[in-house]
């Protein structure tokens, strides 16, 4: 299917239904429709045409959706930019895609029109509503992406074949610099599809999307998925505790996905957490990492529901990958599900190629028809993430007596000292149980001698700071002691990606001075 054929769909199941709400700001499917064709008709009239690659540069605003279903009615291809990029990461990123056209929001500003001098920019002012003037409004010719949305007439668009490109979506770097993922239109339909069935959504759900719509799962496997259902899109310009919590219970949302941070920073940031109905939502989804049981029976608890849902995928495959249901939440916290979601098969395989077993270790392997077609303008960083039609994760897995299988480290952030491999999530695991640690990522250091050291860096707590003496004792008891770092760095923070992944390349170049 079509990307826009699938918004067709919505408008002939439930046109008069609220699609799209930001705030006061709200557009039924039909209002929806016609703003869309409008859109289309002013990135005509910008220059794109099918084929051509539209950026945009936005926070949870209408016009990211309304630009990207524009840009698909157009025939062009989609590529979501993170709004955080500085602005020699925006003029790399747009000069690897090849856009000539891009919409970014005003509060972005310089960090954006400053990169890729032969790139136009529309710029969008959120506080406008886009679509809501007819087309015999006085003509407004400034840049403004919605006013000049507002006063175009609609357009039957040029859409094409749901095997031509649809996004371009860059991985979030937690191994060095992003890569563009070739998506097509049928890859990211049927990506809303088994997303859909796996949670399952409903038609009358209220998705919240508060991550970044920019980011693979926010957009394809919730914000997609809901307009495949013909549910409506509630929109957080960007996250903060507070506010989630009012929307949810002002909107009366039913579906939240986020990090598990996303969920957790709420218990402490808001001292009145419990005066907010929440009753409205049957499913709370997170990705991006796990949640140990004793995390996600305090969730449950505060939130008063059992009902959360793990998901993980990777953005070369839509995303889509395996789920942790609400009734394995506890007996199998950790894990990120037994095999494949609906659509998908997945599998572990261990060094010598062959399936693991329980109690073994391997690489997760996937495949699915919602694949990309390859990393752009990269042939052989995609020979090497494809065997046949699997793609290969890079993550390690270990297989449980039961077929759960609980990721155990990145392939890359494997450490090997004296011949026994270390796994930074295990390691990283027994940290966090330290009282005066807050954050902690382990990542391996070059030895001439052991081949590689094991490095923590950990953000202390308001108590005090460990030592490394201190700390090596007290992990004695709890690990092998090949395990146990040699050497502590003490951090304010640590990097991360948008998605909340540590980016440990960065850490280890910190390292290589």
């Amino acid at each position: 299917m079509h990307l826009s054929a699938m918004l067709d769909s919505a408008v002939r199941k439930a046109g008069d239904k609220e699609a799209l709400v930001h705030g006061e700001q709200r557009w039924s499917y039909r209002e929806l429709d016609a703003t869309v064709r409008r859109a289309a008709a002013v990135l005509r009239d910008a220059g794109l045409r099918p084929g051509d690659r539209l950026a945009v540069m936005t926070y949870n605003s209408p016009a990211f959706l309304i630009a990207a279903f524009g840009a698909w009615h157009a025939g062009a291809t989609l590529v979501p930019v993170n709004h955080k990029l500085q602005t020699s990461e925006v003029d790399r990123l747009l000069r690897h895609c090849g856009a000539r056209l891009a919409v970014v929001d005003e509060a972005v500003g310089a960090r954006a029109t400053d990169a890729a001098a032969d790139v136009r920019w529309l710029i969008s002012r959120p506080d406008e509503t886009p679509g809501k003037a007819g087309p015999d409004a006085d003509a407004d010719t400034s840049d403004s992406f919605e006013a000049l949305v507002a006063h175009a007439e609609e357009w039957e668009g040029a859409r094409g074949a749901d095997t031509d490109i649809a996004q371009i979506l860059y991985t979030s770097g937690t191994s060095g610099r992003p890569k563009g993922c070739v998506h097509t239109h049928r890859g990211i339909a049927l990506t809303a599809t088994y997303t859909s069935v796996t949670v399952p959504l409903r038609r009358d759900d209220r998705t919240l999307i508060s991550m970044p719509i920019w980011h693979a799962s926010p957009l394809n496997n919730w914000a997609m998925s809901t307009v495949f259902m013909g549910g409506t899109i509630v929109l957080q310009r960007e996250y903060e505790p507070r506010g989630m919590l009012e929307i949810i219970q002002k909107e009366r949302v039913t579906a939240v996905f986020g990090a598990p941070i996303a969920f957790l920073a709420p218990l402490r940031a808001v001292p009145d957490f419990a005066a907010y109905d929440l009753s409205s939502v049957r499913a709370w989804i997170y990705g991006a990492g796990p949640l140990d049981a004793d995390s996600a029976r305090r969730l449950m608890s505060a939130y008063g529901s059992t009902n959360f849902h793990q998901v993980y995928g990777m953005s070369e495959m839509g995303p889509v990958g395996s789920s942790l249901s609400p009734d394995e939440q506890i007996d199998k916290a950790g894990s990120i599900g037994r095999g494949g979601m609906p659509g998908v098969d997945l599998r572990v395989v261990t060094m010598d190629g062959t399936d693991a077993t329980a109690g073994q270790t391997g690489e997760i392997w996937l495949r699915s028809d919602t694949r990309m077609v390859g990393y752009l303008d990269d042939e052989e960083a995609t020979a090497k993430a494809f065997d046949g039609d699997w793609y290969r994760s890079g993550d390690l897995g270990r297989i449980d007596k039961d077929g759960f299988v609980t990721i155990v480290d990145r392939m890359q952030d494997l450490i090997i000292t004296g011949g026994e491999n270390v796994s930074s999530q295990e390691v990283e695991g027994v940290l966090r149980g330290h009282p005066d640690i807050v954050d902690v990522a382990v990542v391996g250091r070059p030895h001439a001698q052991w081949g590689e050291t094991v490095v923590a860096f950990v953000v202390p707590g308001d108590g005090g700071a460990p030592t490394l003496d201190g700390l090596r004792e007290w992990m004695e008891p709890l690990i092998a002691r090949y395990k146990i770092p040699r050497e502590l760095v003490l951090v304010t923070q640590l990097p991360r990606t948008p998605s909340g992944k540590v980016t440990k390349h960065v850490l280890r170049a910190e390292l290589a001075g």
